[in-house]
């Protein structure tokens, strides 16, 4: 039987046991031999890593060929249109790939939301809005970079879901184990 962490990644923590620079590792947040992230999840993004000492597991969770829907939500400058919106569900040439057309619409801001630390950037004069993406690859950097594509910047990135795991109620560094 498979171990598996769901583990909800704070704001400046790498997806690596060993912290670099200014940036924490997991071993800060977790402390449970034996178990290796399941992809990736940038240092200055937050939300669901899943961790699993099963490396089969580990390759159909992170390889992208097992199209495993990785839900996102984005918090963005500006408000985006219908027609932004539809550009993401296309998929877009961000020059060094084009991405497979992605899940896109407008939300509020998640239920339960805890405030991020450092708190993102205010300008008074500009509006944001969520997004929740869901898309079946994880290329670097990839929904920031196509939400910058279309216009709006991505200020905060959550992400809510890994195929069937959410982060359900786990705040910032906390996690839970399953057995599968």
């Amino acid at each position: 039987m498979a171990r598996l962490i769901l583990f909800n990644k704070p704001y400046g923590v790498l997806s690596q046991f060993t912290p670099e620079g200014r940036w924490q590792g997991l071993r800060d947040h977790l402390s449970v031999p034996g178990v290796y992230a399941a992809g990736r999840l940038d240092a200055d993004s937050e939300g669901l890593l899943i961790l699993t000492d099963d490396g089969i597991l580990q390759s159909r969770i992170a390889d992208p060929k097992h199209k495993l829907p990785k839900t996102y939500w984005a918090q963005v400058e500006g408000a985006p249109d219908e027609a932004a919106l539809e550009t993401l569900r296309r998929g877009i040439d961000l020059g060094d790939f084009v991405t497979r057309p992605a899940k896109a619409r407008l939300i509020n801001e998640p239920a339960g939301l805890w405030p991020r630390n450092p708190p993102i950037r205010f300008r008074q004069a500009i509006p944001t809005s969520w997004i929740e993406l869901i898309i079946t690859e994880g290329k670097n950097r990839q929904v920031r970079r196509m939400t910058a594509k279309i216009g709006f910047p991505t200020l905060r990135l959550i992400r809510a879901a890994i195929g069937e795991w959410t982060l359900g109620a786990l705040q910032p560094g906390e996690w839970k184990e399953r057995h599968v």
